[in-house]
């Protein structure tokens, strides 16, 4: 089957997408827009994340990253596959791996390690193949020590690192994270954040992280922010979350350290508001302070 040849992991052309009410519309009514001309294109090994309130998108925006939804209206490039070609869909799927909110739903076995070979069985890999994939997954994720557990007995974040290991196991080359650490407490997000940042710093998969958490993006190579359909920000964090009040505006907040410089500005300080982290923000104030 012929693809059209694209340097980018993904691209989107004009995406939009619209939904109808589960009972049907009125006579007369139109379908939901939830995409509204989504153009954008994701390089191979960046880490991007993409960032918005509750209802802009952005989970639409990643379901159609691997096919999981297809395109109303524009359409969606994996490695210059057209998602809307269904021939594509199994290699597109090898392609992108995601990981959801809730780990119990992509869950499968009742051990752990059976529950990591599930995907590469079902795309034929050899036994000693698939055997390595686990164990390098379970290494990476750092659960190789409960590959014989069950699943059930876990923590949430250790479910989700098992869901993640399941995920690694394909050897993808893009993972969509779509808002892996909704349903963890700190510490449990820390852990998931951490395998992130791993992956991240391997330069050998490109890592898309779906959030409405802002500290989880500041150490993204690009931050995308989703409003109402479509994108309103595009850019380096640190110059994104310097635009505090527009992002107030719709709804999101920026960092606590952000928020910090922001208000001492308003009391005479003349700090830079591109300080994300705690030890920029930290050095800020002090050299102010001096």
């Amino acid at each position: 089957m012929k693809t059209e040849y694209s340097e980018n992991i993904i691209k989107t052309e004009n995406l939009s997408y619209a939904y109808r009410a589960a009972n049907g519309e009125e006579p007369g009514e139109l379908p939901k827009i939830v995409l509204d001309g989504i153009d954008l294109e994701i390089e191979k090994g960046t880490f991007v994340a993409i960032l918005g309130h509750n209802g802009s998108g952005k989970t639409t925006l990643a379901k159609h990253f691997n096919a999981i939804l297809l395109p109303t209206g524009g359409r969606v490039l994996v490695a210059g596959m057209d998602t809307s070609d269904e021939n594509l869909t199994i290699d597109i799927r090898r392609r992108v791996g995601m990981v959801f909110q809730n780990p119990d739903n992509q869950i499968v076995a009742n051990v752990v390690e059976e529950d990591v070979a599930f995907a590469p069985e079902n795309l034929g890999y050899l036994p000693e193949d698939i055997r390595r994939r686990v164990d390098e997954a379970l290494k990476t994720v750092g659960m190789y020590e409960y590959r014989e557990h069950a699943p059930h007995l876990l923590s949430g974040g250790q479910k989700q690192r098992i869901a993640i290991a399941g995920v690694l196991a394909m050897e993808p080359e893009c993972i969509v994270f779509d808002e892996p650490t909704a349903m963890l407490d700190p510490r449990g997000r820390e852990s998931i954040i951490n395998i992130i940042r791993k992956l991240r710093a391997t330069g050998k998969v490109t890592v898309i992280l779906i959030t409405h958490h802002m500290e989880e993006t500041i150490d993204a190579d690009r931050l995308i922010v989703m409003s109402d359909g479509g994108i309103m920000m595009d850019g380096k964090p640190h110059d994104v979350f310097k635009n505090v009040e527009t992002l107030r505006g719709t709804g999101l907040d920026v960092p606590e350290t952000v928020s910090l410089i922001y208000e001492l500005n308003h009391c005479g300080f003349h700090l830079r508001l591109d300080a994300l982290s705690v030890e920029e923000c930290a050095q800020e104030i002090y050299s102010a302070l001096r």
